[in-house]
């Protein structure tokens, strides 16, 4: 039980740091699509295009990567709540304690996730 208790603490500190993390990312990517409302479109041809589709490309992939995460400690924490969390999505093994200290959000063995 009280393994359970630290999961959920650990889980909800990183839900709450992802959550944090994806709405700065959310704010910076919106920044940048105005500020390129006042750019010309042509970004083939523009000096400072390259630069801002860059830009907004780099802040697209950080954004897309913080929601995944964070979908996948969401998941993490469904799964705690209904008892299968610490057990292999893959092969039902238990999760070994470290690795779900390191990756609180994990639902394979290090078996499964490298095969």
């Amino acid at each position: 039980m009280q393994h359970d208790e630290k999961a959920r603490t650990n889980l909800l500190a990183e839900r709450e740091r992802l959550q944090t993390l994806v709405s700065s990312l959310d704010a910076a990517f919106a920044e940048i699509v105005d500020a390129t409302t006042d750019v010309a479109t042509d970004d083939e041809h523009d000096p400072e295009g390259h630069t801002l589709a860059f830009e907004r490309q780099q802040q697209a992939s950080l954004l897309d990567g913080a929601q995944t995460q964070l979908a996948a400690v969401e998941l993490a924490v469904r799964r705690l709540d209904d008892g299968s969390y610490g057990r292999c999505v893959s092969c039902g093994q238990a999760i070994p304690d470290e690795r779900l200290e390191a990756l609180p959000a994990t639902d394979r063995c290090v078996d499964c996730a490298v095969a």
